[in-house]
């Protein structure tokens, strides 16, 4: 009994080294380096500190990259748990200021360099073998400070007239050439700023799927629809002729094709109350304005478009505008003839 004991003592001691002895292996196995096959991440552009400069990858806020990872395999293991569990792929954070390449222009950045200072990278145990591309493009473009009009578009891209937007300008940091800032509207939306404001926040479009938002939202008023509007002819219709006193006393104005100008109606699409407040009001329907600079001119025929003088409280609501057709908006033929001393125009 007792040297069955023994003998028994022995063999579990036995297990115990063999037992050891393979988890020693195991894990000596798992934190011998190894270099799996390249994998895709991604470089993404950290905003800017700066207002006054856009950082971008070719005007592109992202870049992909293959890298080639070499490390232990339980840190290959870690990494892909933690990227499962982010649901991402491998992502690396590109600081232009850190990387010293916040100056307006282009730079070029060593892409392996970069990688190599990855912290998380370092902290797994992990480090970046090769990489391609070997160098990425940074653009770094100055931004200046500009006051924009809004303008309010459809999802499907297509111009949204508004009744009013308040604030009707936002002040940006954007590119020089620049000229306006828009907000999106849905057709919920639409319909629901036809009663009361909605308030968005207006953008610009630095780069395709690269959008950078005010500061602030305004609020926005759609006019009634265009379905409450009807088309509608205006005849006869006047003209006045606006010109400065200055260039009144040496010049007599005439038309020269003034049948032409008032012998089409005017076509007009606007609800019932601003049509006849248009067609009955005091103001001539249209105004041809010669300006004092004409008078370099004088003797010679000009031409220029009429000015329809709609009611502006009606232009407002969005209830009055010119249907735009070959003849429409008018355009006059003018000649400045010079008057002699003395005589009256």
């Amino acid at each position: 009994m007792g040297k069955a004991g023994s003998t028994s003592h022995k063999f579990g001691k036995i297990a115990i080294v063999l037992f050891l002895t393979v988890l020693i292996w195991v894990w000596a196995d798992l934190e011998l380096d190894e270099t799996p096959p390249e994998r895709t991440a991604v470089i993404e552009v950290a905003e800017s500190s700066s207002e006054t400069v856009w950082v971008s990858f070719r005007q592109k806020a992202s870049a992909d990259v293959k890298v080639t990872l070499t490390g232990p395999h339980s840190a290959f293991v870690a990494l892909d748990r933690g990227l499962r569990s982010a649901g991402r792929r491998l992502t690396f954070v590109f600081n232009a200021e850190h990387e010293r390449m916040s100056e307006p222009g282009g730079h070029s950045l060593e892409m392996l360099a970069f990688l190599q200072k990855a912290k998380a990278l370092k902290d797994l145990g992990l480090k970046v073998e090769s990489c391609v591309p070997e160098v990425i493009d940074v653009n770094v473009v100055a931004l200046v400070k500009k006051s924009l009009p809004v303008e309010c578009f459809k999802e499907d891209g297509q111009s949204v007239k508004a009744q009013s937007i308040d604030p009707s300008t936002v002040e940006m940091f954007v590119p020089e050439g620049t000229r306006t800032a828009r907000v999106k509207l849905s057709d919920a939306e639409i319909e629901q700023a036809r009663s009361v404001a909605k308030e968005k926040t207006p953008y610009i479009v630095l780069a395709e799927g690269l959008i950078k938002y005010a500061g602030a939202p305004v609020r926005i008023m759609i006019p009634p629809e265009q379905s409450r509007l009807t088309d509608y002819s205006i005849s006869p219709a006047t003209l006045d002729i606006a010109l400065s006193p200055a260039l009144g006393e040496k010049y007599r104005a005439e038309v020269t094709n003034l049948t032409q100008v008032l012998g089409s109606p005017i076509a007009i699409r606007a609800s019932l109350q601003a049509k006849r407040t248009y067609e009955n009001q005091e103001l001539p329907h249209m105004t041809l304005h010669i300006f004092d600079a004409d008078g370099k001119k004088a003797e010679e025929e000009q031409s220029r478009e009429v000015v329809y003088n709609f009611p502006e409280e009606f232009v407002r609501k969005g209830e009055i505008e010119l249907i735009v057709r070959s003849d429409q908006p008018a355009r006059a033929k003018f000649k400045l003839t010079g008057l002699r001393p003395g005589l009256l125009q």
